[in-house]
């Protein structure tokens, strides 16, 4: 540990501050302020170092999260985003939009605010980018077997460039018009702004990875054919296919599914028309759910111009701070 005093001498929690409602609302940009590395670095020390790290249970990736924070905390950036991608192909992506269970895991939650882990994430890659050590990363050698891949989400390129680093030959196969999934089409841009995304696929491309759009498997290929023309196949569809409610006036006109709606503006960002098909301007917006897509929806309703927004849970009201009788992680 850089400082094994830092929890006790910096007990406060900070996180970047998020630009004010009513200048975000007149554009798509995402929502934070940029962090001091200063502050970050202040951040990371209040990291313990624990005998039993429970953000490596929290984090589904098993993230070496001591091990980089203390990495920051001593100014060793480029070693930082060496640990970081150890464990992780995208921090660039979960750091924006994970709902970061390590944090609801840290230790130092039990009687403090957890450590600002996922903030910490993506200042190492974003760093790591603008410094320009984030090349290709080439195999050893090419085993001669061909892979591929359908769907390009987060599973989809992960698994991608995995097997493309392991020598073999990856061709990415996607239904719509440019890679991503759901980070392209479903995520908004004031949530994860798309630059993110193609910066990430330049590094792949100059990897060897082939991507092709407009493909949609079954249809336009068949599962013989990819069969017959590649050693393995891997499948990584996404969540297209929405949850509906079948209840009495489900047919009328204005209902959308959030996935009807949430692609319409990100496209309107890509530059593909200037107005979307579906759009809340000036409308009386309900919205049915208060999940993540939920809130994808609010945001977006809000920036095209809703008159008004209502939002509906089935569930109850989550506390706002960690309940005292389950204190631990």
């Amino acid at each position: 540990m850089g400082d094994p005093q830092g929890f006790l001498k910096n007990t406060v929690r900070e996180v970047p501050k998020r630009r004010p409602v009513d200048l975000r609302l007149m554009d798509w940009k995402e929502v934070y302020e940029d962090f001091s590395k200063d502050t970050l670095r202040t951040q990371a020390s209040r990291c313990m170092d624990c005998g039993i790290p429970f953000c490596h249970n929290g984090c589904p990736l098993g993230n070496l999260i001591p091990e980089w924070n203390d990495l920051v905390f001593k100014d060793r950036w480029r070693d930082s985003i060496d640990r970081l991608h150890a464990t992780n192909n995208f921090p660039e992506f979960t750091g924006r939009l994970c709902p970061a269970p390590c944090e609801a895991s840290c230790v130092l939650g039990i009687n403090q605010d957890p450590v600002t882990i996922k903030q910490v994430e993506v200042e190492i890659i974003d760093k790591a980018f603008e410094e320009g050590w984030v090349t290709p990363v080439y195999p050893t050698h090419l085993t001669g077997k061909t892979v591929a891949v359908v769907g390009s989400g987060p599973a989809g390129l992960a698994a991608a460039q995995q097997l493309t680093r392991a020598g073999h030959t990856v061709t990415v196969f996607e239904r719509a018009d440019r890679i991503g999934g759901l980070l392209r089409y479903g995520i908004p841009e004031f949530k994860m702004e798309k630059r993110h995304i193609d910066r990430r696929l330049a590094q792949m491309e100059a990897e060897g990875t082939v991507f092709r759009t407009g493909v949609d498997v079954g249809v336009d290929i068949s599962a013989d054919e990819l069969r017959e023309q590649f050693d393995a196949v891997v499948l990584s569809g996404g969540a297209t296919a929405w949850r509906d409610l079948p209840i009495e006036g489900r047919g009328l006109d204005g209902i959308y599914q959030a996935m009807e709606f949430l692609p319409h503006a990100n496209r309107v960002q890509q530059g593909d028309f200037a107005a979307p098909p579906v759009s809340a301007e000036g409308k009386k917006v309900v919205i049915i759910g208060g999940g993540d897509t939920g809130a994808d929806c609010l945001g977006t309703s809000h920036r095209q111009g809703a008159e008004s927004v209502h939002q509906f849970e089935i569930m109850a009201r989550p506390p706002e701070e960690r309940a005292t009788s389950t204190p631990w992680p």
